[in-house]
């Protein structure tokens, strides 16, 4: 892998591949207040395979949680690493819980005693002895619960079931509430072209911690496969009527959105890349701390994603037009 494909994951000095892979959708369906909040049905024979290039292509970064697929996505990590775990880095996260057999998440528990069993339960489906980096995935909490979240964590670093722990979260005053932490390395957020987040990447640099970013192809509105007719069904979590879903309203891709992508197509396709590798490089090009981590479904995806590795970053040029295109549509 050539120097310029790889990221450190923050203060951890974990070395990791600039591109991840986010393992949401291979979860398969399950259920969140009530309504879908899987991708579709999935094969579990051709998420392993995915994962399998992703490795021979030079990625090492696997992000997943607990609750994809309540448990089914780390299931499918533990086979398919099996035999290869020093090849990896694995990221889960802890705070949802719900039913194995229902596929029903049923609310948040952050407690001690919930941590330490859910770390566990993930080290089992995982097929490993040590999580790389392990994440809160409740994105608000209060203050008074940090403090013996952060001390379960680091009783789990010392016991070595955990390497290195983060927060997924958008709000720049949670990061703040756990950056100055020893143990913490990383903050995981949303960041794509259609979705800034300026004030945790500066965060995140000045703090040196990773910034890993979720929906970097804004849940696939960035592939550039959706028209104005396009309509997802209800059992996909972008056509399933959840609230935050911010790019796709009752399953139809938002207009404002897919005028702002048009508007800056040519420049993410320069040089011959497809859009998603476009959106890839945009986000290596805003700091070299950004982890961007799409998700998939098949090995085509995969390829197609790990060929923006050989593209490399947009130029600040690049960047700047793009943002100075998005900003006058925004007055």
């Amino acid at each position: 892998m050539k120097e310029n494909y790889r990221r450190v994951l923050g203060r951890s000095g974990i070395e990791v591949s600039a591109l991840g892979l986010g393992c949401w959708a291979i979860g398969g369906p399950f259920i969140l207040d009530g309504k879908p909040d899987g991708w579709g049905e999935i094969d579990d024979n051709e998420s392993i395979k995915a994962i399998h290039k992703a490795m021979d292509l030079g990625i090492n970064f696997l992000d997943t949680a607990d609750c994809y697929g309540v448990g089914h996505s780390e299931t499918v990590i533990g086979k398919a690493i099996s035999g290869r775990r020093s090849s990896v880095v694995i990221a889960t996260k802890f705070g949802y819980f719900g039913n194995e057999a229902t596929k029903t998440l049923s609310g948040t528990n952050v407690t001690p005693d919930y941590i330490e069993r859910a770390c566990d339960a993930s080290l089992k489906r995982l097929n490993t002895d040590y999580i790389d980096l392990y994440q809160i995935h409740v994105g608000n909490l209060l203050i008074s619960e940090i403090e013996p979240i952060c001390n379960t964590l680091n009783r789990l670093v010392a016991k070595g079931k955990i390497r290195t722990y983060g927060w997924s979260t958008d709000l720049l005053a949670a990061a703040k509430l756990i950056a100055e932490r020893t143990n913490c390395s990383a903050i995981q957020h949303t960041l794509n072209v259609l979705n800034d987040s300026p004030q945790l990447i500066q965060f995140c640099e000045a703090n040196n911690l990773a910034s890993i970013n979720r929906s970097p192809l804004a849940m696939g509105f960035l592939s550039g496969k959706f028209t104005a007719d396009s309509l997802l069904t209800n059992d996909d979590v972008r056509g399933a009527g959840h609230s935050w879903v911010p790019y796709f309203k009752d399953g139809k891709p938002v207009p404002e959105f897919l005028q702002a992508l048009d508007a800056v197509k040519e420049i993410l396709t320069s040089n011959g890349r497809t859009l998603v590798q476009g959106a890839l490089a945009w986000i290596w090009g805003k700091s070299n701390c950004t982890i961007p981590i799409p998700g998939f479904k098949t090995v085509k995806q995969v390829e197609e994603n790990a060929t923006a590795m050989e593209f490399g970053p947009l130029s600040s040029g690049q960047i700047n037009e793009i943002e100075e295109i998005l900003s006058r549509m925004k007055r």
